[in-house]
């Protein structure tokens, strides 16, 4: 008798689809991996691993903040994205190459495993997971008037213009430290 093994199938992951949307009232696509819709409740700014570590170090944020690969996500305010390249000329970023991105109205995030539940090596991962029965739009930075927290509800969050900032500077850092290793320094040392 010869034994057949079943083609691989794709895992079911519609208890997690349930658990975004029942849980915390997130639109997700209905995909394998599950995808969170963007711009609805949530946009996303997207920056490497460790620049997203020195903005959390220098930071107190409240809002969920995920992991995939090597890019940090942070969850901002809907509406968040659009702000980001007016944002970045005004805090006169504009035209370094930053790897800083925002994902907005119409994108997609894939959507981490619910905290506690299992994941497979390399997945997207809450490193802030958000929490269920507790409203998250408070908790994320956003546009504020002059002199004011972006959090209502007493939320620790910071304006996004702070945070932009804070992860303009952290992405420009990690770039410069990745290309100033004793192989790759090309720049001559500044006499005066």
């Amino acid at each position: 008798m010869a034994f057949t093994v079943p083609l691989p199938r794709a895992p079911f992951d519609g208890g997690t689809l349930q658990w975004y949307e029942n849980e915390l009232g997130w639109a997700a696509a209905d995909s394998v991996p599950v995808q969170l819709l963007t711009g609805l409740r949530f946009d996303v700014l997207e920056l490497p691993v460790d620049a997203g570590a020195a903005v959390l170090s220098r930071m107190d944020l409240d809002s969920p903040v995920a992991l995939m690969g090597l890019r940090m996500r942070l969850l901002v305010a809907a509406g968040s994205a659009d702000e980001l390249p007016g944002l970045l000329d005004w805090l006169e970023w504009g035209g370094i190459a930053l790897d800083l991105t925002a994902i907005g109205a119409g994108g997609r995030m894939t959507a981490p495993p619910p905290p506690g539940w299992p994941g497979s090596r390399g997945a997207a991962a809450w490193l802030r997971p958000p929490v269920p029965g507790r409203e998250v739009e408070p908790t994320l930075p956003a546009l504020a008037p002059f002199g004011h927290s972006a959090g209502s509800g007493g939320g620790n969050s910071p304006d996004l213009v702070r945070l932009v900032d804070a992860a303009a500077t952290e992405c420009h850092r990690a770039r410069l430290l990745r290309t100033n290793t004793p192989h790759a320094n090309t720049q001559p040392l500044a006499f005066s």
